[in-house]
């Protein structure tokens, strides 16, 4: 009788549900007891530094992501060559100059144009959003347009997708009025005298007018200053400007599968920041995240049926050449990338997670995430799961990532404050434990997820 009950013990252990809570326990055990993954953001923060495309500093962050794979157990690592365009921010200066003599604290945004060498002086004009714009018409013509818009503070991302269209066409859309320069307030949530950052885009078919971001406290005061009446002469000044293109690289390193070697997991985030502080949240905690997952997996002994491929994109924050080309130079394999997950959330603590999907791919995560929704409790739907997947979700590749606490990211996003000292330790490691979790779920499962559609904004 004792037989039969030791042989339907270990049956029941053996299934595949009870393998699966086992690892997850194992690899979750592991994250928040002895986990590194502080350290490693630590490690590329405060000694790699700013890491600009096209920077010593994102030359030594590919050097750093080689040794980093390595150290973590991966194999196969290597450079991927990606042609990038450098852009300089150079210095900026901007100031009201009537009714009153107020100094801004202003910051080109990524990709802007200079000014003339003197700089651009004009009244100022208000929207809050591209369509006050176009309403606007000629009354733009010769003016700084100032998009003065607050960013209401949420846990995700909503709230910046609500105002970040403005940095992104701004320049356009003004200069389409004949505006000669434009301001942002900027895309964050934080009133700390912080200006944020960020890429903005031209159209070669519109002039290029140079566009900076101003603090929200210094939005408001010219907002106070407009609304008495009286008209709000400033002058803008940026020497930014681009340099030629430069050869740079995504990193790559695998955990080769032990049956489908072929099939793919990509887990990755970006190893590029911008250059004001020293890209701690953005993205240096994804990039520990994925570097500790693999870690994890290999520390451990755990050898998924497919193939882990660590990818560190390089160029995500002004233009995703490293994207595009990790789409282009793997575009024969990329029917065999069985999902994608991007880390590029910062460090805050794990809500659950989002597939770029339907019913069919939410019912499939909800499962995989069944051993961590202590952890990650819900599981929804995405339009998109992170910029550098982008270009293998338009190929139909199954992308995912994980939702993220953001309530205090934007505060500190994209300017000289994102820093080291901005992130939980413990929080990282929640993360890492339910990021490692799904990536060897994702690794290790008989199903699939069917192919992701198209995100809508493309």
């Amino acid at each position: 009788m004792l037989v039969v009950l030791f042989s339907v013990a270990a049956a029941q252990a053996a299934t595949p549900e009870a393998e699966a809570r086992a690892t997850a326990a194992r690899l979750t055990g592991a994250a928040l007891a002895g986990g590194q993954s502080y350290a490693t953001v630590s490690s590329l923060a405060d000694r790699i530094g700013q890491r600009l495309t096209g920077s010593p500093g994102a030359a030594r962050a590919v050097e750093w992501a080689v040794k980093a794979m390595k150290d973590a157990g991966l194999k196969n690592v290597r450079k991927e060559p990606v042609k990038v365009t450098p852009w300089l921010r150079g210095e900026a200066s901007a100031e009201v100059l009537a009714p009153a003599s107020v100094r801004l604290h202003a910051v080109a945004l990524g990709g802007s144009v200079a000014t003339p060498g003197t700089g651009v002086t004009a009244e100022v004009v208000e929207v809050e959003s591209l369509d006050e714009l176009k309403a606007l018409g000629a009354k733009a013509k010769g003016k700084i347009v100032l998009y003065n818009k607050v960013m209401p503070r949420s846990r995700g991302f909503d709230g910046y997708g609500a105002v970040v269209p403005m940095r992104g066409r701004g320049a356009i859309e003004a200069a389409k009025l004949g505006a000669v320069a434009a301001l942002i307030r900027s895309v964050g949530t934080g009133a700390y005298q912080l200006p944020h950052t960020g890429a903005t885009r031209y159209d070669d078919k519109v002039e290029k007018i140079p566009f900076a971001a101003i603090t929200a406290e210094d939005a408001d005061q010219i907002h106070r200053l407009l609304a008495s009446g009286e008209p709000v002469q400033l002058k803008l000044r940026l020497t930014c400007k681009r340099a030629p293109d430069v050869e740079s690289a995504n990193v790559v390193g695998e955990i080769v599968g032990r049956e489908k070697p072929e099939e793919i997991v990509v887990i990755g985030a970006h190893l590029d920041s911008w250059d004001l502080g020293t890209g701690a949240i953005d993205d240096g905690a994804g990039c520990a995240i994925v570097l500790e997952t693999a870690r994890l997996i290999t520390s451990l002994g755990l050898q998924p049926r497919r193939t882990v491929r660590v990818v560190l994109y390089m160029n995500e924050e002004n233009g995703l050449s490293g994207a595009r080309a990790y789409a282009e130079t793997h575009k024969g394999e990329l029917k065999n990338h069985v999902a994608a997950m991007e880390a590029d959330a910062g460090a805050g603590r794990p809500l659950g997670f989002g597939v770029a999907g339907g019913p069919e791919s939410v019912a499939l995560v909800r499962k995989l995430a069944a051993p961590v929704m202590s952890l990650a409790p819900t599981v929804g739907v995405s339009d998109e799961a992170g910029a550098d997947l982008i270009p293998l979700q338009m190929a139909g590749v199954p992308v995912l990532g994980i939702n993220q606490d953001m309530s205090s990211y934007f505060d500190w996003h994209h300017t000289a404050a994102d820093t080291v000292d901005k992130i939980d330790p413990v929080d990282l490691g929640l993360v890492v434990a339910a990021f490692s979790v799904m990536a060897h779920a994702l690794a290790e499962s008989p199903e699939r997820l069917p192919p992701s559609p198209a995100p809508p904004r493309f």
